[in-house]
């Protein structure tokens, strides 16, 4: 006797490197050059501490100033605006076609919600962002909530929102740790890498809406290869 996969209701999805394009290499390198540290000493400090900020257990101050506490690193309080500043402006270059097709996924009566890890500035950001936000039905931003990714307790609080089974939902995300975490709870997750793989992982799966290929693309890579000087 053969069971049925349940129909996918709903569609979860990330923000950083799913719906934005990747940090671009001069925007991350003008963070590291203000500290005045490599650019792999910075991609290590930058994600120390990250998931106590996007959870709202650091504040924007402590955070920055953390990169101080290593040896031969200073920061002034007058450039931690800059540097705030600077980091929204880094994860604020929407993909159009993940766009795109966030709006063709709502339009097409299924229920949409977005789960990223995102500090207050970036919340803030997001939450203006009113051209494309219309076609969520369920902001999980872990700023909000108190909770980050990969914890259990986001995706289903996440869940409730969307009044979803985990095996009705689909969960597109770029780290593989969270798309782990998501299947571990029963959630249909795929790995997002780029819009074309995207799109042959939900022709797979029998998804009726794929988004359109894009006429050229860039893999993301690591945050530590971006900023390779």
């Amino acid at each position: 006797m053969t069971t049925s996969i349940p129909r996918i209701k709903a569609v979860i999805l990330d923000y950083g490197e799913v719906l934005c394009l990747c940090p671009k290499q001069e925007q991350l390198l003008r963070m590291a050059n203000l500290f005045g540290i490599s650019a792999d000493e910075f991609a290590t400090l930058y994600e120390k501490n990250r998931r106590a900020y996007d959870r709202g257990d650091l504040t924007p101050e402590r955070y920055w100033f953390a990169f101080a506490d290593q040896p031969g690193i200073s920061l002034s309080a007058n450039q931690i605006p800059r540097l705030r500043a600077w980091d929204v402006e880094t994860w604020s270059d929407l993909n159009p076609a993940m766009v795109k097709w966030l709006e063709s996924v709502h339009l097409g009566g299924f229920k949409t919600a977005l789960l990223s890890n995102m500090h207050a500035d970036m919340v803030a950001k997001v939450r203006g962002e009113i051209d494309w936000i219309k076609h969520i039905d369920v902001a999980v931003l872990s700023h909000e909530v108190k909770l980050v990714k990969p914890e259990a307790t986001i995706y289903e609080y996440c869940l409730a929102g969307l009044e979803t089974l985990p095996q009705e939902t689909l969960f597109i995300d770029d780290r593989e740790v969270n798309v782990t975490a998501a299947d571990a709870l029963g959630i249909r997750a795929v790995h997002f890498e780029s819009v074309v793989q995207l799109r042959s992982q939900l022709q797979k799966i029998g998804f009726p809406i794929v988004p359109k290929q894009p006429a050229q693309e860039e893999a993301c890579r690591d945050l530590a290869s971006r900023t390779t000087m």
